[in-house]
This record gives C-alpha cells, structure tokens and sequence, in this order.
C-alpha cells in the first residue's frame, strides 16, 4: 500500500480500471513481465498539441493516462507495490505536424513514476507524435513493467 499512499498524499487517485472489447485486455502478464496497453486520459484531455493543448495541459494528460495504466496493473497483479522495475513507456502525442515537444509531455507521466517507484521508476521511453489518437485524446501511453510474484 505504499504506492497508493504515495498516490493519496500527492491528492490523485487511481480511475476504475477499464472493461476492454472482447479480445482484448488492459494488461497481461507474461511470466514475472506485465504488458500494458494504451491509455488515454479523460474526456478533459482532448485535442492536439500544438493546437488547443498546451504543454502543460498535456504534461497533466500524460499524468492521469499513467493514472489509467496504473489502475489495469493493480487489476491484474492486485498490488502497485509489486511492481519492481518500470522498463519501458511508449507515449504517443496527439499533435500538430510542426510541434517536437513530445518528450515534455511525456514527463507528466515519468515523474508520476519517479515519484511512485523512485529508482525502479527508471523507464526506458519513445515519445513520438501522431496525427490522431482515440476519441482525440491528447496522449496515449502504453507500458512494460516487472512484478514481483
């Protein structure tokens, strides 16, 4: 429960985890790998960078996305605390053509998790822009972690 104390004490909760399509999973675990899959943060989070989304709205977006794959890995492995290394995001950008600020958006999401896991919150990352993402979310954000068992 110490991640989700962390959580309370910063004042952010995690959102119910999703019910994916038929087929398809928040997450799944491979051996002592979980693999999440993208996420997107709320209704408020909508539109471009580089057009109506600023980057600080979208550094906040990329947060509460974070917030979302969080909430499928305590769904499936029962404990935030088990999570023993954050290998790898990928976060893509819903942007215009001309804007290169992906990584700043990005760190909404890193920090959230440099915050929560400290040292095993080190990810390796891409940040990479799109010219659209579901329901014009501003960011989605997929992830690979390592769990204890």
């Amino acid at each position: 429960m110490e991640v989700e104390n962390k959580l309370k004490a910063m004042g952010l909760e995690l959102p119910t985890a999703g019910t994916p399509p038929p087929g398809r999973a928040g997450a799944v675990k491979v051996g002592n790998l979980l693999f999440v899959g993208g996420h997107t943060p709320g209704a408020d989070f909508r539109g471009k960078l580089g057009g109506e989304i600023d980057i600080d709205k979208g550094y906040e977006g990329a947060k509460q996305a974070m917030l979302a794959c969080l909430s499928d890995v305590k769904a499936v492995i029962g404990d935030l605390d088990k999570v023993k290394q954050v290998a790898k995001l990928l976060c893509m950008v819903n942007c215009t053509p001309d804007f290169g600020q992906m990584p700043q958006v990005a760190n909404g999401a890193t920090d959230l998790l440099s915050e929560l896991y400290g040292a095993a919150g080190a990810h390796a990352r891409s940040a990479v822009g799109m010219g659209s993402l579901p329901n014009q979310a501003c960011i989605e954000i997929e992830m690979i972690i390592e769990v204890s068992d």
